[in-house]
């Protein structure tokens, strides 16, 4: 059986997520230089400066990302913002409240990241779609109908 379709009207696929290694790369060399600028612009000992921008990098890397990233990206946020935003720099501690506190907003910056593109992504394809429904197709009364 053939099925007339036009090509102009069919509904475009949708994007496929970054491979979660590429995000945690990313994440790995965006946290080594935000920390950099920050501590070389306003001087180490700033965590709660540190905690935001990581934060912002994480949301913004996990935008493209699966929400299986979005762990490993922030760990990878934390690592720098443990070993190189707070004094003494170059060594991990952890402290329970403080390291946890920070985990689970880097966690939550990355998660509502993820879940702001999908729900960006979700829509798109929604009205891509309804779109395509409700237009009609240019020469339609000269095709055969439907049985």
């Amino acid at each position: 059986m053939i099925e007339w379709v036009s090509l102009g009207v069919e509904a475009r696929p949708v994007p496929q997520p970054v491979a979660t290694p590429l995000v945690w790369a990313g994440a790995f060399g965006g946290g080594l230089a935000l920390v950099a600028l920050l501590n070389a612009v306003a001087g180490p000992g700033r965590p709660l400066l540190a905690l935001i921008a990581l934060s912002v990098l994480a949301a913004v890397l996990s935008g493209c990302a699966r929400f299986t990233a979005a762990p490993g990206t922030a760990v990878l946020c934390w690592l720098f913002l443990n070993g190189f935003a707070i004094p003494p720099e170059g060594t991990l501690t952890w402290a329970v409240r403080r390291d946890g506190w920070w985990l689970a907003c880097l966690l939550g910056a990355a998660l509502i990241g993820t879940a702001l593109a999908r729900l960006v992504t979700a829509h798109a394809a929604y009205r891509r779609l309804t779109t395509v429904i409700g237009t009609a197709i240019p020469g339609a009364e000269d095709l055969p109908p439907e049985r």
